[in-house]
């Protein structure tokens, strides 16, 4: 934390009218917090360094709970996420447990002088601003400045600290919780025929065709354990892709490619170490050395299994056979640019889907709210279909010069056209690739056969597969099945 400031002056209040808190009862004030030495975690649920960063709050939250508390200041970059729900389903995706105000005029935002995502400002027991850190932080720094940050500005006038009447809703018992992506099995398993990462629940699940459950992979608790399917731990798996012999896993915060053996059940990590690593290089390295940043999803073709490192901006490629971990495509700096693959920008890719003729990866480039490519020849290139940047995104059909996604995360092709969880928009959208053309699947003609209909929530993932469609709709927790022919759909799984 090395642009750590000192003695900057009183810290703007907190309790300002009109916000929304969330798990407290009541909004907290500056007063209230007096005593304790206060964290403010600005962050966006969009944000891979600001989901990196909350196990480190976590961390320093549970080893010093009467005298610290973490206070989120929810500030939005999509407009999705102004949505007071939408950012109650995100501090439940990640289990948040400390007080969070949404901020969606910047109003806090501004007032301490914030300029980026992640950025934590410390505050006093007495209410002075002490310093700032943008960027993300490890467990250990912030255990390690807590005490030090006590010491140096508590004193025999600082009063005891007071309760935060903390207010969390608990979690109700759901068969999915917020799952992410689901492929096709390489050929069946018994009676099941599709794989399913619920996020939420740290397993792999196995579905058959009407979306009954036949296994789990994973205890169920939160872990980075190798072994059988029943003790074998994830942690958040988010995307998957499937062999005849093998169901790979995108083992999103355990930063680590998983591998699940068909025959035995057997779960073994491929790379990673359940630690955040840097921007990948340009020299190939043996996958047990590769520390890797926030897997996000998978493809294989025969030996070659391609990953979106959505921590670090940038596809990589693990080498089956020789057991290499190798960049694909993105120089780690965010935002999009296309050209030479390694040369390219792109910003958290997060869901990827092979050409038929195995010569493109297509991947959707969420903060970007993009669809891009990448060739897979001798000298591989980046091209944008979709998308203008940063901060373009909005709801626009038509052709691809004109129109706009926002937050995509899951893409899937079949047959020319490819299909898109546009998350943030939470609308199934439909790429035509010959004519260049994105429309919505359901322009509000298809019929709900559910009993009680609800709308889509932020889908995360797509689903192509012979004459099926389907959408991993997350924050309702189930897949959707779409029959355009007959132009309606219905819950398949839940």
């Amino acid at each position: 934390m090395g642009d750590v400031m000192r003695n900057v002056g009183d810290a703007p209040e907190l309790g300002k009218p009109d916000l929304l808190w969330f798990n407290v009862e009541e909004p907290l004030t500056l007063e209230a917090l007096r005593g304790r030495l206060v964290i403010l975690d600005f962050w966006t649920f969009c944000c891979i360094n600001c989901i990196h960063i909350i196990p480190a709050l976590r961390a320093a939250e549970e080893r010093y709970p009467d005298d610290l508390a973490v206070i989120g200041v929810h500030s939005p970059k999509f407009d999705a996420e102004k949505d007071p729900e939408n950012v109650a389903q995100a501090i439940a995706r990640y289990e948040i447990v400390h007080p969070v105000v949404h901020d969606p005029e910047f109003t806090i935002w501004k007032s301490y002088g914030v300029r980026a995502w992640p950025t934590l400002v410390f505050i006093s027991p007495d209410g002075q601003i002490i310093g700032h850190h943008s960027g993300e932080v490890t467990a250990e720094t912030l255990i390690d400045a807590v005490p030090r940050l006590l010491d140096e500005t508590r004193s025999d006038t600082t009063p005891e600290p007071r309760p935060l009447n903390l207010s969390t809703t608990p979690t109700p018992e759901r068969r999915l919780t917020f799952p992410g992506k689901m492929k096709a099995l390489a050929e069946p398993i018994g009676s099941a025929v599709y794989a399913l990462t619920d996020s939420g629940g740290h397993q792999i699940v196995l579905l058959d065709r009407d979306g009954a459950e036949t296994r789990r992979y994973g205890s169920g608790e939160p872990g980075f354990d190798d072994g059988p399917a029943e003790t074998a731990t994830f942690r958040y798996p988010q995307g998957l892709t499937c062999s005849d012999d093998a169901i790979y896993v995108a083992d999103t915060n355990n930063h680590a490619i998983r591998r699940i053996d068909i025959r035995s059940g057997n779960v073994t990590t491929l790379a990673g170490n359940g630690t955040r690593g840097p921007i990948l290089g340009e020299r190939d390295i043996d996958a047990w050395k590769a520390v890797l940043a926030s897997v996000w999803d998978l493809e294989v073709d025969g030996d070659r299994l391609y990953f979106a490192n959505a921590g670090t901006h940038q596809l990589g490629e693990l080498d089956l056979a020789k057991n290499d971990v190798r960049l694909l495509a993105g120089s780690g700096a965010e935002g999009l640019k296309d050209g030479a693959a390694f040369g390219a920008a792109l910003a958290q890719p997060s869901g990827l889907a092979l050409s038929a003729n195995r010569k493109l990866l297509y991947f959707a480039d969420s903060e970007t709210s993009s669809i891009r490519q990448v060739s897979l020849g001798r000298k591989p290139e980046v091209t944008t279909l979709i998308g203008t940047g940063l901060f373009d995104f909005g709801h626009v059909n038509g052709s691809w010069d004109q129109a706009q996604l926002q937050h995509p995360l899951g893409v899937s092709l079949s047959n020319g056209t490819l299909y898109v969880a546009d998350s943030y928009n939470a609308a199934l959208r439909v790429i035509d690739l010959d004519n260049k053309v994105i429309s919505d699947l359901d322009d509000g003609s298809f019929i709900c056969l559910d009993p009680i209909c609800y709308l889509s929530a932020e889908p995360a993932g797509v689903l192509a597969h012979q004459d099926r469609l389907f959408l991993v709709d997350t924050n309702n927790h189930r897949v959707v099945e779409y029959r355009p022919q007959e132009q309606v759909y219905e819950t398949w799984a839940q």
